[in-house]
Parts: C-alpha cells; sequence; structure tokens
C-alpha cells in the first residue's frame, strides 16, 4: 500500500528518471540510461517510503561517481 509521500516521491523520482533516460539515450551512456529506468521501476518496487527516497538518492547520484 501507498502513502500520499510515496507517491509524490515516485512522481518525482520517474520524472527525474525520464530526464536521466533520455540523456542517456540520446548520448549513448549507459549508466544514466540503466539509472533512468531504476527511477523508473524503484516506485513499484520499494514499498517504504524512506526506502524509496535512498533507492531514488543513491540512483541519482551513480551517474556522478560512475562514468562509461
Amino acid at each position: 500500500m501507498h502513502t500520499e509521500s510515496s507517491i509524490v516521491w515516485g512522481m518525482l523520482f520517474g520524472a527525474i528518471g525520464f530526464g536521466y533516460f533520455m540523456y542517456g539515450r540520446k548520448q549513448s551512456r549507459t549508466v544514466p540510461l540503466l539509472c533512468g529506468i531504476g527511477l523508473f521501476v524503484a516506485p513499484w518496487i520499494v514499498t517504504g517510503t524512506w526506502l524509496l527516497v535512498a533507492a531514488g538518492a543513491i540512483l541519482m547520484a551513480l551517474p556522478f561517481f560512475i562514468r562509461d
């Protein structure tokens, strides 16, 4: 069951994930592409709000630390 806050976080991470996905696809970069897909899917898999925020923060930070 999703709370209002997890729905809002999911929408935010989905929008950011869309940007990562489009950037990764246009620039042919694997890490932003996969992180964008991960940000799309994370709200469906992760049930707790704090876990969703942690997973989203990690997925958003990965392209800055892992270069391809």
